[in-house]
């Protein structure tokens, strides 16, 4: 029912080819305005190339695929106050540190789980995947999650249906924006979660997924070599206490939303609504937020 895709061996050489390739997808594609426009950069098309082996073709197909999804699901519209429910729990936050290449790093804890609306918590995973990219540094284009399993069990998992849509979103619509996955610490009984789950990733994707096991010495030095452990949460194998402040994250969140507006170059008028009412002194100034108290660091 669910089948993988597999790579070919169209490599291309390095360096022109790989340019000669973007503008041959660029072509392909035709001419872009608005929105799709600017997602569609060069930078964005070599990742779908990059996942799709360099093959035109394939890559114009996923590429197409995603620009349908988001004319009609607008990710870059999403606002925190839409999906703030969600977050209450902390279940997936953008961490306030970054791994030792500079990426950006989200924190997912399945075990704090507090709604069932499948639909409301893929929204929710796909405003923090923006917002993740949002706050990439220039240099970057890939994002790391770490994965914290305390608390997790079979009965407080998500359903199949939700575990597929987060893949099938992942994979095909944010091609090669994930760098690694590291999973911690997770139960023996994730495993049989796990065989149904990998069934839905295509191999690039779960060659990044990294189990990791605070008691294996390999799995120490795997986390040591990819974060501060001085930064890294005391969850996560690390040494800082701070806990998630869901009040502060959405002061943060209420600024990223603000920046959004002004990165996709969204109408004011329109799109002022969607912020919401920005509270704890924030107003919406020039297309930016400011604070009369300083925001969460």
């Amino acid at each position: 029912m669910f089948r993988r895709w597999h790579h070919s061996h169209d490599h291309p050489e390095p360096g022109v080819e790989n340019e000669a390739k973007v503008n041959e997808l660029k072509a392909a594609i035709g001419p872009l305005t608005g929105h799709t426009l600017q997602f569609c950069t060069d930078a964005c098309l070599k990742r779908y190339l990059e996942a799709r082996n360099w093959n035109i073709d394939k890559a114009k197909n996923m590429l197409e695929e995603t620009l349908k999804w988001r004319s009609t699901y607008k990710p870059e519209e999403i606002r925190w106050h839409e999906v703030t429910v969600e977050g209450e729990t902390g279940k997936v936050y953008r961490a306030n540190f970054h791994d030792r290449h500079g990426r950006t790093v989200l924190v997912l804890r399945p075990g704090k789980q507090n709604t069932s609306s499948h639909d409301n918590q893929l929204r929710h995973l796909v405003y923090l995947i923006e917002n993740a990219i949002l706050n990439l540094p220039e240099d970057q284009e890939q994002m790391v999650w770490l994965i914290d399993f305390t608390g997790w069990s079979l009965s407080n998992s998500v359903p199949i249906k939700t575990a597929r849509e987060t893949a099938n979103v992942l994979q095909n619509h944010y091609p090669e924006r994930l760098a690694v996955a590291f999973l911690y610490n997770p139960p023996r009984i994730f495993e049989t979660f796990w065989k149904i789950v990998k069934y839905f990733l295509d191999p690039k994707t779960s060659e990044k997924v990294k189990f990791v096991y605070p008691k294996k010495d390999e799995s120490a030095e795997l986390m040591r070599h990819h974060f501060d452990t001085d930064m890294l949460p005391t969850a996560l194998g690390g040494r800082d206490n701070s806990q998630y402040d869901h009040d502060e994250f959405s002061k943060l969140m209420t600024l990223d939303d603000a920046k959004a507006v002004g990165v996709w170059k969204l109408d004011d008028n329109v799109h002022n609504n969607k912020l919401g009412p920005l509270k704890n002194g924030y107003s919406l100034v020039e297309g930016e937020a400011k604070a009369s108290v300083p925001p969460a660091s």
